[in-house]
């Protein structure tokens, strides 16, 4: 398997040494495995942290910035930051208002941070966390206990990072990151396995002609494999999984996000066969984002996540934001 790396064992400090090269509003701590607003700490400002493993880009590390993340712990790739990484993050951009802590369903993710929360209230750090567990397509899988945070992890971070801005305190900041989570499902789809840098070959068999319903953005199996579909196929099962799950009564925030290895092109014609879907279900659309934003390295797939709005949710959203990932309004 052909891969743009030196050695798999440098593949995140390599990353995070290209990242500071091309982000100079950022600080990267290369060493220390943290990711942080330049600026930071924010006087009076909730901070937000988040983190995971790597290989997901451009979730969080590109997500760090005016309007959404303080900072990013991200970890080895497919693997929890460890607590050390997030005490420091929190530490950092404190400003004395609280951190929220931002976490994915990920049984070492949810350990990881529960003691990083520990440790920084031991050095006087104000935190509450917020777990991110959207994924309609299974409930207990290999990496979890209930279900997997994935796309909605985006929503989260968005909207509760505009709150904080906007200099709103840390319980309403945690109650924003809150709503939006439940607010939110997500069902993903994989036509091809992941390669790993470690691993140099696909993690999972996934045979040509066809492939996996629900799947999980480390590669976890979903609800079943069958023959190839074609997107418009893929769009009636996957959007009303998300639908019989959420049964939005107002206008939903839509993303359709690519696995890592599904060109553009595809994925806008993809979305055009999940709004037909929600047309057909009566349900209104407020925005679309398209793109690959929450990914698992090379598959070869896609995502949906739908978050059901209000007005204050849409102005959160629609508010400024300026991350290497994602930015308008500034």
């Amino acid at each position: 398997m052909r891969m743009l790396i030196n050695v798999p064992e440098t593949v995140v400090a390599d990353a995070l040494r290209g990242m500071a090269a091309a982000h100079p509003e950022l600080t990267v701590d290369v060493d220390n495995r943290v990711v942080m607003r330049r600026d930071a700490p924010v006087a009076g400002k909730v901070a937000l942290v988040s983190g995971g493993g790597s290989g997901h880009e451009p979730l969080h590390a590109g997500f760090v910035g005016p309007g959404m993340l303080s900072a990013a712990c991200p970890g080895e790739v497919f693997t929890s930051p460890v607590p050390d990484q997030m005490v420091r993050a929190a530490a950092a951009v404190d400003s004395g208002a609280g951190v929220l802590f931002v976490v994915k369903n990920y049984t070492g993710d949810v350990l990881n941070f529960e003691m990083a929360a520990e440790l920084a209230e031991d050095e006087g750090v104000q935190v509450a966390k917020v777990l991110v567990n959207d994924d309609v397509a299974v409930t207990d899988s290999l990496f979890t206990a209930g279900r997997r945070g994935t796309g909605a992890t985006l929503f989260v971070e968005k909207m509760a990072g505009a709150a904080a801005d906007e200099g709103a305190p840390l319980e309403r900041v945690e109650a924003i990151a809150r709503q939006v989570n439940e607010a939110s499902r997500s069902f993903g789809v994989a036509l091809s396995s992941v390669t790993t840098p470690a691993k140099g070959s696909p993690t999972f068999d996934l045979p040509s002609g066809e492939l996996e319903l629900g799947i999980g953005i480390h590669g976890e199996p979903g609800r079943e494999r069958r023959p190839m579909m074609t997107s418009r196929e893929i769009a009636d099962f996957a959007v009303h999984a998300v639908l019989d799950d959420l049964q939005p009564t107002s206008p939903v925030l839509v993303l359709v996000n690519g696995m890592g290895a599904t060109p553009l092109l595809e994925l806008y014609g993809f979305n055009a066969e999940v709004q037909r879907v929600l047309s057909e279900r009566h349900v209104s659309v407020a925005r679309t984002l398209v793109g690959n934003y929450v990914t698992s390295l090379d598959m070869a797939g896609c995502s949906v996540t739908l978050c059901q709005l209000d007005e204050e949710l849409l102005r959160l959203w629609d508010a400024p934001v300026e991350t290497p990932a994602l930015r308008w309004g500034r």
